[in-house]
C-alpha cells in the first residue's frame, strides 16, 4: 500500500481508536504506570519546562 491510497475515512479511523486505547488504558492501568506521574502514561497537568 502506498502513502496516497490512505483515505481520510482511514485516517480519522485510526486516530480514534488511538484515542480511544489511551483512554481504556488510563482506566486500566495503576496509577504508577497510566495516571498523575505515570511512567507510560502521565495524565497530570504540570509544566514540563
Amino acid at each position: 500500500m502506498t502513502l496516497s491510497a490512505i483515505t481520510f475515512d482511514q485516517l480519522a479511523l485510526a486516530i480514534m481508536t488511538t484515542i480511544a486505547i489511551r483512554e481504556v488504558m488510563i482506566v486500566a492501568l495503576p496509577d504508577r504506570v497510566a495516571g498523575p506521574g505515570g511512567w507510560l502514561i502521565d495524565t497530570s497537568l504540570r509544566d514540563h519546562v
